[in-house]
């Protein structure tokens, strides 16, 4: 068992407060408000033990670093702006997706991403 750190702790509460998954960089830059001398090396050792220990999750969406959010939520998808990068938890899902698998196939899982342009990013635009 591991034992916790103050570092620890920042990391944890950047991600249980977060609306969205994280990028590495964007963890530290949330933790370095409680912990200012935190380095990227710390974030990555402590994401590694939180996704260990099962109260992190690794998001990974295809051609693009993984980023991570709390277990703790329910099963969802996610939205990626294609402009500013960011990734969107997106809650609702299209339900069963059996009838899109060929004839005779089992679907035990799925994951979904809509890829477009974030509200901030999207009225940045019009504006």
């Amino acid at each position: 068992m591991e034992r916790s750190t103050r570092q620890r702790s920042a990391i944890r509460a950047v991600i249980e407060a977060a609306t969205r998954p994280l990028t590495p960089q964007e963890v530290l830059d949330g933790a370095r408000t409680e912990v200012a001398g935190m380095g990227i090396a710390t974030v990555y050792r402590n994401l590694k033990l939180l996704v260990e220990e099962g109260s992190v999750q690794v998001v990974e969406l295809p051609g693009d670093s993984p980023r991570y959010e709390s277990k703790h939520l329910d099963h969802h998808h996610h939205f990626q702006c294609r402009q500013c990068d960011r990734v969107f938890d997106v809650h609702g899902c299209p339900g069963d997706l059996t009838r899109f698998a060929p004839t005779g196939f089992r679907v035990e899982s799925h994951e979904l991403t809509l890829y477009g342009q974030c509200a901030d990013c999207a009225g940045a635009a019009s504006g």
